[in-house]
């Protein structure tokens, strides 16, 4: 099919996500440019239909990161941020009830006093509203489909996705070609495990010398409950049932505005039974009698997943490229203890946006910003991640019962002599190479969910708002298609039946007496971009790619 040449657009920076990294890195450009008396050119595509669509977070957010972009964000009355925390509990949890641990005994940097309950949706909103008004073009419903380079090898800006492509790949009527956005530098923060930003990891080495990445996946609910129960600012953290404790993971519930409850669930992605969900371990967990008491009488009103980074300080690749850097998530910046990430998207967003604004007044363009990359671990973002660098690694190993106390031990070593005593520990193997095959473990049965606190996977997806043209190519893509019936299958029962939280896939089983084999289908218009296809399925197989701008989840005030 022959397509017609694209459009190109030139600016100074083009950024790729809307998310507090790439929100932060445009205004910070902005505020720098005007600080020196110039002129910059951003622009920022967004996949999501609005800005905060595919957003989802818990979301307990440190406010370092914004005290430094908008100093004076508390005096804006449009600021979604008004929850400070006030109230701070950690429990380990077994099946009938929980044990508080002491406040006292948790190493400092998990204290979230002077912390904020938010929507990270709604405070991507705002950012947005900030970006603006400096001048930022932002462009919602165009999802960045390609890395475009000179003929030196150097990224010189984005394509963004053909509209009206039929799934037969011919134009439908009212074909739009996508756009090539053109710029001087361009900045990746598509969030975990973005399409490009692994194409680009791939392209240059960036992992070279870096410890394997390794992912978890949030599942959340946004719930009104009984305003008798809410305690605006409350934050609960807990770990244990209904987990074993081989498999790391925990849960998060946090009230805020008006009766509301981010209530989550994070399963650490290098479990090892493959007949383990984590959708259905959310729905489990909220039948525990300090959950259900909460949720009993309130109504849920939104769903969504999202992979999360979980390698951080000796996972983080290389940030820099020629013409380019990753920010954010993209580049792996979650602090795990803490379950926050937010901070440090927005503070290397920024620091990027610097260092852009520094070459840009040396004339340059296109090159390696290897200021950026020379900073970050002396910053504020990698003092926040050094100090935890042994948490994931120690749980992977040691489990639950041992990992988690020797974490603490390492934390509080980091924060009282500034060193720990296991040095920096590996993570090992990748998370898709964790799985055992099915003879070497306990099958997991769950019970079916009532209706009332715990749902199907298919109502929880509706709630998300995803929605996809479905005349359109499949967005999930297989290396090769004879894998999941002929190898995941009989080895591994097809995980990823289980563990995609939206039935994106199902083994289909056909007519012995007709002699059908079973099939493996993909309802790709399920998928809320959670992309932990792409990390876990043991034969790497699954390819994620941006579907057609302004598809997906619609997330509010997730």
């Amino acid at each position: 099919m022959e397509l017609p040449e694209r459009d190109a657009m030139e600016y100074d920076v083009v950024i790729v996500g809307g998310g507090p990294a790439g929100l932060s890195a445009a205004i910070r450009l902005k505020q720098a440019a005007a600080e020196r008396g110039e002129e910059i050119s951003v622009v920022l595509v967004e996949k999501g239909s609005e800005i905060g669509a595919h957003i989802l977070s818990g979301a307990v957010i440190d406010p370092v990161g914004l005290d430094k972009l908008i100093p004076e964000w508390r005096d804006d009355p449009d600021c979604p941020v008004k929850t400070p925390v006030v109230d701070d509990r950690f429990y380990f949890l077994g099946p009938a009830g929980g044990i508080r641990l002491p406040n006292f005994a948790m190493p400092k940097l998990l204290d979230n006093h002077g912390n904020f309950v938010i929507s990270l949706g709604n405070l991507c909103r705002w950012l947005a509203t900030k970006a603006e008004a400096l001048g930022v073009e932002i462009y919602p419903g165009f999802a960045a489909q390609e890395v475009l380079y000179n003929e030196a090898g150097a990224v010189t800006g984005i394509a963004t996705g053909d509209m009206g492509i039929a799934r037969s790949g011919e134009m439908k009527d009212g074909f739009t070609r996508g756009m090539a956005l053109m710029g001087k530098y361009t900045l990746f923060a598509e969030g975990v495990r973005g399409h490009l930003s692994k194409q680009l990891i791939a392209r240059f080495g960036l992992d070279n010398g870096r410890d394997v990445p390794k992912f978890g996946i949030g599942l959340k609910e946004l719930w009104q409950i009984d305003p008798a129960k809410h305690q605006p600012g409350l934050v609960q953290h807990t770990f244990g049932w209904p987990l074993d404790s081989k498999t790391g993971g925990g849960s998060f519930l946090y009230h805020f505005d008006d009766n509301l409850v981010s209530i989550g669930f994070v399963v650490h992605l290098n479990y090892q039974n493959p007949t383990l969900s984590p959708f259905d371990e959310f729905q489990l967990f909220k039948q525990h009698p300090m959950i259900r008491e909460v949720l009993e009488g309130g109504k849920r009103l939104s769903y969504g997943a999202r992979a999360i980074t979980e390698g951080g300080w000796q996972s983080v690749p290389k940030l820099c490229f020629p013409g380019g850097a990753l920010l954010g998530c993209s580049a792996g910046f979650v602090n795990v203890p803490r379950i926050k990430g937010s901070h440090n998207a927005m503070l290397s967003g920024m620091l990027a946006a610097d260092k852009i604004v520094e070459a840009l007044a040396e004339g340059r363009a296109g090159d390696e910003l290897l200021a950026y990359e020379q900073a970050w671990r002396s910053s504020e973002i990698g003092k926040d991640l050094k100090k935890v660098r042994n948490v994931k690694p120690l749980w992977s190993k040691f489990g639950t019962w041992i990992g988690v106390p020797l974490g603490a031990v390492d934390m509080w070593c980091n924060e009282l002599f500034g060193f720990s005593p296991f040095g920096t520990l590996k993570h090992g193997k990748t998370d898709a190479a964790s799985l055992k095959p099915l003879t070497e473990v306990k099958p997991i049965t769950y019970p079916k969910p009532d209706g009332v606190i715990s749902f199907d996977k298919l109502s929880s997806v509706f709630l998300s708002g995803t929605n996809h043209e479905e005349d359109q190519p499949i967005h999930l893509t297989l290396k090769d298609a004879s894998v999941p019936i002929a190898r995941n299958l009989p080895v591994y029962g097809e995980p990823a039946r289980l563990y995609c939280p939206a039935g994106v896939y199902e083994v289909v089983y056909g007519d012995e007496a007709l002699k059908m084999d079973p099939r493996f289908v993909i309802n790709a218009q399920n998928c809320v971009h959670c992309k932990t296809c792409d990390i876990k399925d043991p034969s790497q197989n699954i390819n994620w790619i941006a579907p057609e701008g302004g598809g997906g989840p619609t997330y509010p005030n997730m």
